[in-house]
């Protein structure tokens, strides 16, 4: 059983912090960062999926939008979540967000060292276009990726499915 994904409300903030500390260490977001997020209004749409037997939080992803560019500011997959195609589907609805709010492109940074995150992306049409070097708190590298068109043309076999 899957669940919806939902809004991001500021009561989910413990959560999403908690959840946070437990994937990213010291590149976890604050409590102040969150709620600086959300105070951006309709410039930043953050979505979370709640495990339906325990009602914690199972993943959550976010977006800016600003026009023609779109950028992914986090996606994020508990560990007992990952495998089972959260990511995926939380990725896929950040593109619907971003599409529908008229960006043509959607960009984002991931570890150079995180395969498993650049295999998702890589799956749901992202490209490798640049690095960052030292962009992370320990110096790890950023791959800089871009998925565009976010939509099949209009004669796409794939625009079908």
């Amino acid at each position: 059983m899957t669940s919806s994904l939902l809004p991001v409300r500021w009561w989910d903030l413990p959560e999403l912090v908690a959840l946070e500390r437990v994937l990213f260490a010291e590149d976890a977001w604050s409590e102040p960062t969150w709620w600086g997020e959300l105070a951006q209004g309709a410039a930043r749409r953050y979505l979370l999926a709640r495990d339906p037997a325990s009602g914690g939080v199972s993943g959550y992803a976010g977006v800016a939008l600003s026009g023609a560019d779109a950028d992914v500011m986090t996606v994020a997959v508990a560990p007992d979540a990952q495998g089972r195609g959260l990511g995926r589907r939380l990725t896929e609805a950040l593109v619907d967000v971003a599409a529908v709010a008229g960006a043509g492109q959607l960009l984002l940074e991931v570890r150079a060292d995180n395969v498993p995150a650049q295999r998702l992306y890589a799956g749901t049409g992202f490209e490798r276009i640049a690095v960052r070097r030292g962009y992370y708190r320990d110096g790890a590298d950023a791959w800089i990726l871009r998925r565009r068109p976010l939509r099949p043309a209009a004669g796409d076999p794939a625009a079908a499915g």
